[in-house]
């Protein structure tokens, strides 16, 4: 193989990593264990998400996939208040 396509491959590949840890680093801007309340069960659900939004989001979609079953009640689950709302980093 010719030296030049090999380095060309090298950069590229160096790029990639430099592209996937950066993108890893900036997920991480905000933390949250969200705990929910629904038909009498209870359970927390832990997320990083980019921003406030998505961390919280993601977080009671865990937690209330853990006490709920189907979408109807996932989403009833989803649309009740939390019972904690912890900020583990970022807020």
């Amino acid at each position: 193989m010719n030296k030049n396509v090999i380095i060309a491959i090298a950069g590229v590949g160096a790029a990639l990593i430099g592209l996937m840890a950066y993108s890893t680093m900036s997920l991480g801007g905000y933390k949250v264990e969200v705990c929910k309340e629904f038909h009498g069960r209870q359970a927390c659900g832990t997320a990083v998400g980019s921003n406030e939004t998505d961390a919280m989001n993601t977080a009671t979609g865990v937690a209330c996939a853990q006490i709920s079953s189907g979408m109807t009640d996932s989403t009833q689950c989803q649309a009740g208040n939390p019972v904690k709302v912890t900020w583990l980093k970022g807020r």
